[in-house]
């Protein structure tokens, strides 16, 4: 059964010296990863799980096969989060679970649309790709300007795009399938709500729900109502300076957003504990109503008459 993280002091293996002829790249990426404001700036935080988390935890571990080059590109000192391990394990933990998420959707619509909303430099393609999907990378222009010397489309059938989830009009602006009868679409938004205002993820939710077409999946994570305006408590997040600003009291509220909304799945970060995790789980959910973090996973009611 696996064991609850330790807080302990580890790092992670020496990056190799950029190739010569290569520094200048290296430095002018470096000093695009350092004007990132707080939000974007937690990228590197599920990018060091994924990178070296394996290590720790080689029950969750993802293989990403991409992470750990990109580290070593940015020259990241990736330390402070490596110490932080209850963070890395629900990294892998949430990665796994999307991985799951999304080959089960594929597998049912092997030609159709996965989004990853907020992507950071994240790269879940490289485990979702059926070979007749599509993929569409999406996060704010400072970061898509970080990422697209990293991390470049690999194919004809992957994309990237600009994206502000906090201004009303994404679904349009990206270019997603409107039409009831059109392909379903996967959307995958992870470690970006829990940032934005109560009304703007309501707005997100309700966006989602107004115009994915029938079939559609909506994969997100979410932490308690607790959680709100303590992030300067949290190892990984408090010294980016970004702040929680959304949670829930129940996961229920999530299809109470829009009538065509359902809560097609709710996942606690307690399943990486193992059986201790998920005993605590039942005993705080009556106290704090929702997982301390977890994952739902959104679909769509059919409203035609």
């Amino acid at each position: 059964m696996p064991q609850s993280p330790a807080r302990r002091r580890v790092r992670p293996p020496r990056s190799p010296a950029p190739p010569e002829g290569a520094a200048g790249c290296t430095a002018s990426l470096q000093q695009r990863r350092a004007q990132l404001p707080p939000v974007p700036s937690t990228l590197l935080i599920p990018l060091a799980a994924r990178a070296h988390g394996g290590r720790y935890f080689p029950w969750l571990d993802c293989h990403d096969a991409v992470a750990p080059a990109l580290l070593a590109e940015l020259g990241a000192d990736v330390n402070g989060t490596l110490n932080d391990l209850h963070t890395v394990l629900h990294v892998l933990w949430r990665t796994r679970a999307i991985k799951e998420a999304g080959r089960a959707f594929f597998a049912e619509h092997p030609q159709a649309l996965g989004v990853n909303l907020g992507c950071g430099l994240t790269h879940h393609f490289q485990w979702l790709d059926t070979g007749a999907n599509q993929w569409l990378d999406a996060d704010l222009p400072e970061v898509m300007a970080l990422r697209a010397p990293l991390l470049p489309p690999q194919c004809p059938r992957m994309r990237h795009a600009n994206l502000d989830l906090s201004q009303p009009g994404w679904w349009q602006r990206l270019g997603l399938p409107t039409q009831p009868k059109a392909t379903p679409v996967l959307l995958v938004c992870e470690g970006v709500l829990m940032y934005l205002p109560p009304a703007q993820v309501h707005a997100v939710l309700a966006e989602f729900a107004q115009h994915a077409p029938a079939g559609s999946r909506m994969v997100l994570d979410v932490m308690t109502r607790q959680a709100v305006g303590c992030a300067a408590r949290h190892a990984s997040v408090g010294p980016t300076g970004a702040e929680f600003r959304w949670g829930v009291g129940r996961m229920a509220e999530l299809a109470a957003v829009h009538p065509r909304l359902r809560l097609l799945r709710e996942q606690s970060v307690a399943e990486g504990y193992g059986w201790p995790g998920i005993a605590l789980d039942l005993l705080w959910r009556p106290w704090f109503g929702a997982p301390l973090y977890g994952l739902a996973t959104l679909g769509l009611k059919d409203l035609s008459p």
